[in-house]
């Protein structure tokens, strides 16, 4: 059944979120720590057996400089300066298996996963812990740290998907002028703050992106993760002032009202997980160009392969030129210069 207000009404539907007038200092302060602590890449070979695809287990500096893993797909044979989509994973997954995901690098770009800090034990497998601060908290994530955006697990996710994009444009077979994000739910999320955040990306792809107009989702689905933040609050009633002031640093509209890069989402109409009116919020704030899929009928899967397929025409349609995928040249070897990363 449909989970939120009607579709015609949708269409027109404006978030009320407020945005902190430290917004853009707030985040400008808290990168620029992050690459102050970096150190460089580091990129592993892994034995996938796969014919046609190099695997490399990747480190970078992600939130503090603390350890972030991924893992790099590259077409084999394709030479160097390649098209590149560095992809965000759905709440408690995590990077998953290297044999995993394969669609992108099958396709001709390279191809970063990033792991998901304290996460990965849901559906999907992780490898990088979350040594941010503690203190009370609903099951999840979601709450950790919320009563102050220094705090936050959001900021340190939010800047690792940053900087994994800062990461992969280190590599020698990345075109680093060639550069895309994308992700499903909180992978959306962070795909479209990246995009306000990471500068000279090319595109976005966030289906059904996750941590938009959080004020409306947390009233208006019982499902979690939201429900995890009405939860917390039911509990620390006094508390409700300064979780929404936290909650206005990650808002997904905040970063697409500063997100000139073109932006494909998609959005369903049956989604009780991320309420329809909060995707329609960040679509009709976004600073640039937008396409949008309406799946009617799809609960929180969306348009699953089928948005795949639009996404692969769309990041060809932005990323396909130069020594793209169409464009292969066999004169360098990837994984060796990789592994020297």
């Amino acid at each position: 059944m449909y989970t939120d207000l009607p579709e015609e009404q949708l269409r027109g539907y404006r978030s009320a979120v407020r945005e902190p007038t430290d917004f853009d200092q707030f985040w400008a302060g808290t990168l620029a720590e992050a690459r102050d602590a970096g150190w460089p890449v580091r990129a592993e070979p892994v034995a996938s057996g796969l014919a046609g695809i190099d695997v490399l287990d990747v480190t970078f500096a992600g939130f503090a400089g603390q350890p972030v893993r991924a893992w790099l797909r590259v077409p084999r044979g394709a030479g160097t300066a390649l098209p590149t989509l560095v992809q965000y994973a759905g709440y408690g997954g995590g990077r998953g298996h290297p044999l995993e995901n394969l669609l992108w690098a099958s396709a001709g770009f390279v191809h970063l996963q990033m792991d998901t800090r304290g996460q990965g034990s849901g559906w999907s497998r992780g490898d990088t812990p979350d040594p941010g601060a503690a203190g009370p908290e609903a099951p999840g994530v979601t709450t950790r740290g919320i009563t102050d955006p220094r705090t936050y697990y959001y900021r340190r996710l939010i800047t690792d998907a940053v900087r994994a994009v800062d990461a992969v444009r280190t590599l020698p077979v990345v075109d680093p002028t060639r550069v895309a994000v994308l992700g499903h739910s909180q992978g959306g999320g962070l795909a479209l703050a990246a995009g306000a955040l990471a500068p000279g990306l090319r595109a976005v792809v966030a289906s059904v992106p996750f941590l938009c107009d959080i004020p409306r989702a947390v009233v208006v689905t019982d499902a979690r993760p939201y429900r995890e933040i009405r939860d917390y609050l039911a509990i620390h009633r006094d508390a409700e002032d300064r979780v929404l002031a936290t909650l206005a640093y990650v808002d997904g509209v905040n970063f697409a009202r500063r997100c000139r890069r073109p932006a494909r989402y998609s959005v369903a109409l049956m989604d009780d997980i991320v309420p329809p009116s909060t995707v329609y919020a960040a679509v009709n704030a976004h600073a640039g160009p937008t396409e949008l899929s309406v799946w009617r009928y799809n609960g929180h899967e969306a348009g699953g392969i089928d948005d795949d397929e639009a996404a692969l025409r769309f990041l060809g349609e932005h990323l396909g030129e130069g020594d793209g995928p169409l464009r292969r040249r066999p004169d360098a070897d990837p994984t060796r210069s990789l592994g020297q990363a």
